[in-house]
């Protein structure tokens, strides 16, 4: 018979099919998912405590023990995205709204999944929690610094109203998760499964709120914007793992930076896209989320395979 916690990691670990599924619900579904779409900020808010929560002490000590390395990684995560995403919005010339939503979504920070993937891909995990943690502590100012910057000459931003909803959505619920974790303990340690899972759900729910938001909408967009979408996606895996060749990482850090940067936290660019911008300019962070997931559990499956076919062949 299966647990509690097995059934909530296998939740955890299969989040491209939820997410795939509930989309496909919102798509033929979507008065209820509209029904509750004002509440979306205090969702995410939700999904930040229960990353926080699995955050320890020793996650930020690994951050002072490398810190050329975690240096590295944020400086590629916040320059490779972004500029990435305004090259690609120029090069296809894409509608304001549209361009806005991409460049806020290669300039959004990295995301908890690329953890669970390091994981499964046998990269450095406690390397890309590392570079997860220090890119959403830096996103409060970093993100709408970049949106303001790159996308401003196609859509007006606003710096400090994006830079307040990120410090109320990310730091301060990561903060008052962490803080829960650090001050209780032994009685939160019990049940530490449920916290990703709490964040995976309202991923999810954000993800398929958009595509019941813009339904009418993606017919004329999503075919375009899923090939530029995968196209930054990949730039970024590319870009990632030529970081780490470049400055002699080894194998499993070159895989991490590969996953940490090629993945972004789109659920959060969709919350400020909708906020500050419109709701067409969330259509790109939400496919942008279906493609990144995708693509890196496809190539963590296959790094997988491959030491396992290496570790039989050294027997």
């Amino acid at each position: 018979m299966l647990s509690f916690d097995r059934i909530l990691r296998f939740y955890t670990r299969h989040m491209a099919v939820w997410v795939v599924l509930f989309g496909v619900l919102a798509y033929f579904c979507p008065g209820p998912f509209n029904a509750v779409g004002r509440y979306n900020k205090h969702f995410f808010a939700l999904t930040m405590f229960g990353i926080g929560a699995v955050l320890d002490i020793e996650d930020f000590k690994r951050i002072v023990r490398h810190p050329l390395i975690v240096l590295i990684g944020s400086v590629a995560q916040f320059t490779i995205m972004p500029l990435g995403a305004f090259a690609l919005a120029k090069l296809f010339r894409l509608p304001p709204m549209l361009a806005a939503g991409l460049i806020l979504t290669g300039a959004a920070p990295g995301a908890m999944a690329s953890n669970v993937m390091s994981y499964i891909a046998k990269a450095d995990t406690a390397y890309s929690v590392s570079l997860t943690t220090v890119s959403t502590l830096l996103c409060p100012l970093l993100t709408p610094a970049l949106t303001c910057v790159l996308a401003g000459s196609v859509l007006p931003v606003s710096f400090w109203g994006m830079a307040l909803d990120v410090m109320l959505m990310v730091v301060v619920p990561l903060w008052v998760g962490f803080a829960v974790r650090r001050y209780l303990g032994r009685h939160v340690e019990k049940i530490l499964v449920v916290f990703p899972a709490i964040s995976v759900t309202f991923i999810i729910f954000i993800c398929s709120l958009v595509i019941a938001s813009n339904r009418d909408r993606l017919a004329q967009v999503t075919g375009p914007v899923l090939v530029i979408a995968l196209l930054l996606n990949l730039y970024g895996m590319v870009g990632g793992y030529g970081v780490g060749t470049v400055f002699r990482m080894d194998r499993p850090r070159r895989r991490t930076l590969t996953i940490e940067i090629g993945m972004q936290n789109a659920g959060l660019g969709v919350v400020l896209a909708k906020a500050h911008m419109g709701p067409e300019a969330t259509i790109p962070a939400a496919i942008f989320v279906f493609v990144c997931i995708i693509t890196a559990s496809a190539l963590a499956a296959v790094w997988q395979r491959r030491d396992e076919a290496g570790a039989t062949n050294a027997v």
